[in-house]
């Protein structure tokens, strides 16, 4: 697909035409269900480009920074962005994303046993999120109303269905995801999304702009940090050019998502997220195992 271009910080040499059309392809399904679809880009990055040092995490995250903001927008245009959801889970992303990337520059060389609880959690939530059925409810059904917000729990209404949700659950999970997501540079919308359907039981068509939303906000920062440590090693820093050709690929295929989430059935979206979770639960078992 059209002459290959050599991408001189992580020595990757591609299409750009390809790396543009599987990050559309990835982003407009995992959008759907608030995820960026970076979880998918990392171990193509490494087993298809042959993108193994560090720095892989940090250009996947500047990948999110240049691809949510299209399909967070889209969600706001639509009034389907929970803000009191993005700001209980940016409490603790933010931190978590810090000390993952942290952990991954100089602690985490090994992370075959992080991954085999990972595959463990994550396999236990791809089952929850198989069997959960949540509230019914139209998914073109107008925006969703908050009712109250403060520090401790807001309220929102959605489809006929009222929800509350509690700070100090959101930001625990949260700082555990960001944790995940600063270290395999992911966004950790894949974990978070998940969790936010088959335990807090909210509906997908309201929390998909919050995740990607958040998984933006940390990766931001992250892109910061892994960029600031590169300063002392070129193994860290964000592969700004491969990045970038992703970012727009990811940035087209999560608008047009976003844009035909409100038409796809709660079940198939869910489906969906099961099927990337486990897909993320069995290849992290692999590589801890193997």
């Amino acid at each position: 697909m059209g002459k290959k271009m050599l991408f001189a910080v992580s020595g990757v040499e591609c299409s750009p035409f390809l790396l543009f059309f599987a990050a559309m392809a990835i982003s407009f399904f995992t959008s759907m269900g608030g995820i960026s679809g970076a979880f998918l880009l990392l171990p193509f990055q490494i087993g298809v480009l042959g993108y193994t040092t560090p720095s892989v995490s940090a250009t996947n995250q500047l990948y999110n920074v240049l691809a949510c903001p299209a399909g967070v927008w889209r969600y706001w245009r639509e009034g389907r962005l929970l803000m009191p959801l993005v700001f209980y889970m940016a409490a603790g992303t933010l931190p978590g994303v810090f000390l993952g990337a942290w952990l991954r520059a100089g602690w985490l060389a090994d992370l075959r046993r992080f991954m085999l609880f990972a595959a463990i959690v994550l396999g236990y939530i791809g089952i929850r999120l198989f069997f959960s059925k949540g509230k019914k409810g139209k998914a073109d059904n107008g925006s969703c109303q908050i009712l109250f917000f403060s520090w401790k729990s807001f309220a929102f209404s959605w489809a006929g269905n009222e929800y509350k949700v509690k700070f100090a659950s959101i930001f625990a999970l949260s700082l555990a995801v960001g944790l995940v997501g600063g270290i395999y540079g992911v966004g950790g919308g894949a974990i978070m999304s998940p969790f936010l359907i088959s335990f807090f039981n909210l509906p997908v068509y309201v929390i998909a702009g919050a995740t990607l939303l958040a998984t933006f906000l940390t990766s931001v920062l992250g892109v910061i940090f892994f960029s600031l440590l590169g300063m002392f090693s070129q193994n860290l820093s964000p592969d700004w050019m491969l990045g970038a050709v992703l970012g727009l690929g990811g940035m087209t295929g999560m608008y047009l998502g976003a844009a035909s989430q409100r038409f796809m059935p709660a079940r198939f979206i869910r489906y969906l997220l099961v099927v990337l979770v486990l897909f993320l639960a069995i290849r992290f078992f692999v590589k801890a195992v193997f």
